[in-house]
């Protein structure tokens, strides 16, 4: 495993690299000169101050030459500095990744336990009409914008019945300290996970009944059944176990994807994670600051990948690591 591991790290290094060389490209073909932005919210937009911004930030230097020196900085774990912010990239991503690592996570589970679960339902009584109402009700979050959740969620929850607070990470101004402290995220916390959450349960939900229903028709089930297991032992040990790969499988690809969704999340609900921050970044063309959430996100996506690879084994210990 060690050996799976560290060829997988390295694979992953090399990757990385690539997307970063990628990244600075696209990038740099986006239209709009941030010099020249900066100089027109100044309120100076003749060419000597633009000329004295592009120095000041290495825009004047060939684009070999910045992506050399950009790629150097990356090795070195240096992002940058943010033109816009006025502060290290490093530092800006790691005030913000606490945030969207909670909000993705807490997403990321509350979807997997919820589709894994209604999907187990639908497929034990396929065909009644609980199966109907299940898949009826994933459809329904499959099909609605993020967006249009999340609005529909602050005017049902937070501005009708006022039980959950509408923005923010915490109550601003309250000072709060401990566990009094937690409950309070943990309540602004609820609606932007569930949000995110329930459009992948309803995937989860849809693959796991498929899944389940395929499971069942094999001949080691049908062995199964003809020693006398009980059907809920059946349904635990060998068709659900079995019907869980693939449900790994898109749960690791959706583990970025999560990353995507919290951008429209966290712009909704104020949510100071890497999403709003890359979306801020964006508007305001800081491209240092922008390369550098990708290279986050990107590293996250790979690390979610080798960890899910490491959960195959877990779900079935027959499959061998193999890099």
């Amino acid at each position: 495993m060690l050996s799976f591991v560290a060829q997988r790290v390295v694979k992953g290094v090399i990757v990385l690299l690539a997307i970063v060389i990628l990244n600075f490209f696209l990038i740099r073909l986006a239209p709009g000169d941030p010099a020249v932005v900066m100089a027109g919210e100044a309120g100076a937009s003749d060419q000597v101050f633009v000329k004295q911004l592009r120095e000041k930030f290495g825009l004047d230097k060939p684009l070999p030459e910045q992506l050399f020196i950009y790629v150097k900085g990356v090795v070195t774990l240096d992002l940058g500095f943010s033109f816009r912010q006025q502060a290290p990239v490093a530092k800006l991503i790691g005030e913000r990744l606490p945030a969207t690592l909670l909000l993705t996570l807490t997403a990321f589970a509350i979807s997997l336990m919820l589709g894994v679960l209604f999907g187990t339902f639908a497929a034990r009584f396929a065909g009644t009409f609980l199966d109907t109402a299940i898949t009826i009700f994933a459809l329904i979050f499959y099909a609605m914008p993020l967006f249009w959740v999340a609005l529909m969620g602050i005017l049902l929850f937070s501005v009708t019945m006022d039980w959950l607070p509408s923005f923010g990470y915490e109550t601003v101004g309250a000072n709060l300290t401990g566990l009094a402290h937690a409950v309070d995220v943990a309540k602004h916390l609820i609606m932007p996970a569930m949000t995110l959450g329930l459009f992948f349960m309803a995937t989860y939900t849809r693959m796991t009944r498929a899944s389940m229903l395929e499971v069942k028709r094999l001949d080691f089930v049908k062995t199964a059944r003809a020693k006398g297991l009980s059907d809920a032992v059946i349904q635990r040990r060998h068709v659900l176990r079995n019907a869980l790969l693939p449900v790994v499988t898109l749960a690791g690809v959706h583990s970025g994807t999560l990353i995507g969704g919290a951008v429209i999340t966290e712009t909704v609900f104020a949510w100071p994670g890497i999403g709003r921050l890359m979306y801020d970044a964006l508007l305001q063309r800081d491209y240092n600051l922008l390369l550098g959430v990708f290279v986050i996100c990107s590293a996250m996506v790979l690390i979610f990948n080798l960890i899910t690879d490491l959960v195959y084994r877990l779900v079935d210990p027959r499959i061998e690591f193999a890099s």
